[in-house]
């Protein structure tokens, strides 16, 4: 059983999305205050976790995303979380590679909008995380899309996670919106019943975002009442299985679909 906990990384724009405007600085700040809240809740559980980070925020913030990168998989969120150009692709993928010496191999595109699988194929990722296989009011209906890791070309899709049959989503914003006797249920049966489990947040759930324009769906639990939910998730999952990167369990699928 494999648990893949990722973060996106980014330059807290959705406050836009509603009209209330606020600088660049707060945009990194509030990021980056959720950021570390975030790297010391998993570096007290010691899990591998997979954050994917737009190169702005990267450039901002290299020291941090650096220490993070030494125990973490770094991941591509884009060049910027606010525009997207097909050339943005290979652009950030060799951002993040020269600040972190590192291969950059996956890819999740910002609000999981729509991406052209064979552009980001040839900007050279492996793998792809930008699909929710669900319906989200106002956003996306994928709810006849794979709920599981498939090929695409030579890229793994690694959809995130949702219920069995119902498909019930199981992301960020459950998790402000539903019990966590009922998630902690229901991330259990999908576990057991997909052998993986992808979840994703964004570092700026996890500090005070409420006096920022956002509707209560995305406000009522944050901060320190988002940390604690994170705990208990982890805490949960611990017992259950093994938390991995997500470029380590793409690698695990691929062996096993060449025997």
């Amino acid at each position: 059983m494999k648990i893949l906990l990722t973060f996106d990384v980014e330059e807290f724009d959705t406050p836009e999305e509603y009209g209330h405007n606020i600088s660049f600085e707060e945009k990194i700040n509030l990021s980056t205050i959720g950021l570390q809240n975030v790297l010391a809740l998993v570096e007290k559980h010691e899990v591998k976790c997979t954050f994917f980070t737009t190169a702005i925020f990267a450039l901002e913030q290299t020291e941090l995303m650096k220490i993070i990168s030494q125990s973490h998989e770094i991941a591509s969120h884009g060049y910027s979380h606010s525009s997207f150009k097909n050339s943005d692709l290979k652009k950030s993928k060799e951002t993040l590679e020269a600040l972190f010496n590192q291969p950059i191999n996956g890819y999740r595109m910002a609000r999981l909008a729509p991406v052209d699988n064979s552009e980001i194929e040839k900007a050279g990722y492996t793998y792809n995380s930008s699909m929710n296989p669900t319906w989200i009011p106002g956003r996306y209906n994928h709810l006849l899309k794979s709920r599981k890791p498939f090929m695409n070309g030579n890229v793994m899709n690694v959809p995130t996670s949702v219920t069995p049959t119902f498909r019930f989503p199981l992301f960020w914003l459950s998790f402000k919106n539903f019990p966590m006797w009922f998630l902690k249920k229901m991330m259990l049966r999908t576990l057991k019943h997909d052998g993986f489990l992808s979840l994703y947040f964004h570092p700026w759930e996890f500090t005070d975002i409420s006096n920022l324009g956002l509707p209560n769906f995305m406000t009522k639990i944050s901060g320190e009442q988002m940390l604690q939910r994170l705990d208990e998730t982890i805490h949960l999952l611990k017992n259950s299985g093994e938390f991995i990167c997500m470029n380590e369990y793409v690698e695990q699928l691929k062996k096993e679909n060449k025997k």
